[in-house]
């Protein structure tokens, strides 16, 4: 609990907050309010708020109150001792986050009724998610305790979980298939909704660089797959996801595209992506772009046409023509 801390010495010496804030601007009168919260303080009382006496906490406490003076304000920034430890126990008490990362924990567990049923790569989306909370609570928890270090522990644990559910134990048989002849020309080749980095890019893959007259289609859930398609980024596909690759990686190195520059960084994007690692600086950018393709379009169809342009824009910016420095 908060109060465990007391020991630090913190507990005892605070920043109390003194505010009047205009009543003719409710917009900039909730702009301040929207900050005050952001920076942590706890409310006292209307117009008076309380913070950990931290350098931190004065350079963004005397930067909002000349903001307050422009708006016809004012904020009076006055360090404070707790008066007896029953009070400093009282005031930690306001900076209590366990409810807050028990609350998280409990989602993150949730999660977990999902594995074996939903889409693994579905499932670290919304981990990430979680993760950002996480983050936020965390920098906003003055007084660090078991409660944090147990959510921290939950999400490390289900990540790895989830990492295995995306990256199979099991090893795939090595080499190359035979591109020889038409055994992956003019085919039906067919994945699972919901689609994705991995699925589209994919997707986008063969129709550009193996089959560009492939019929592509989007099975449900449970749907059979056509005996004469050729499935792909599901589980037991003839493509599909390795305990180190994600499928477009596996259909790289299968069809030897894994030489190409460009499309081996475009795979190491799409690895990124479903395995929620954010080394990759474009990752980010291109799940937000992916994230709009889909509010946008219809149904599958207009989405991997979505997703076309991305992937062609990529490969245009990661592609260097030879002889190029």
């Amino acid at each position: 609990m908060a109060g465990e801390t007391a020991k630090t010495g913190t507990a005892a010496h605070w920043l109390a907050y003194v505010t009047t804030l205009p009543t003719d601007d409710p917009a900039a009168r909730m702009r301040i309010l929207r900050t005050l919260e952001s920076l942590g303080c706890a409310m006292l009382r209307e117009g008076v708020f309380l913070l950990p006496d931290t350098p931190a906490a004065r350079q963004g406490l005397s930067s909002l109150t000349e903001h307050i003076a422009r708006i016809n304000g004012s904020a009076h920034l006055l360090p404070v001792n707790s008066l007896d430890e029953a009070q400093a126990r009282q005031f930690l008490g306001l900076f209590d986050r366990t409810h807050k990362y028990d609350d998280l924990i409990r989602t993150v567990e949730s999660l977990k009724a999902g594995f074996g049923i939903s889409d693994p790569v579905s499932i670290m989306r919304l981990l990430n998610k979680h993760k950002r909370e996480y983050k936020i609570i965390s920098t906003l928890d003055f007084f660090p305790s078991e409660s944090r270090e147990r959510a921290a522990r939950a999400l490390t644990e289900t990540e790895q979980a989830v990492h295995t559910l995306i990256f199979p134990q099991a090893h795939r048989k090595s080499g190359t298939v035979d591109t020889t002849g038409k055994q992956y020309f003019q085919r039906a080749w067919a994945t699972r909704k919901p689609l994705w980095a991995d699925e589209l890019a994919s997707a986008w893959l063969i129709r550009r660089f193996i089959d560009p007259e492939a019929t592509l289609l989007w099975l449900d859930k449970n749907e059979e797959c056509p005996v004469k398609a050729v499935a792909y980024a599901f589980d037991g596909a003839a493509f599909c996801n390795s305990k180190d690759k994600v499928t477009f990686e596996e259909i790289l190195a299968s069809f030897k595209l894994d030489q190409n520059p460009a499309l081996a960084r475009i795979g190491r994007l799409i690895h990124a992506l479903d395995a929620g690692d954010t080394q990759v600086a474009e990752a980010a950018g291109v799940q937000t772009l992916l994230q709009g393709a889909i509010r946008r379009s219809e149904n599958e169809d207009q989405l991997f046409a979505e997703g076309e342009l991305t992937f062609d824009l990529l490969y245009e910016a990661y592609f260097e023509t030879p002889g190029k420095a």
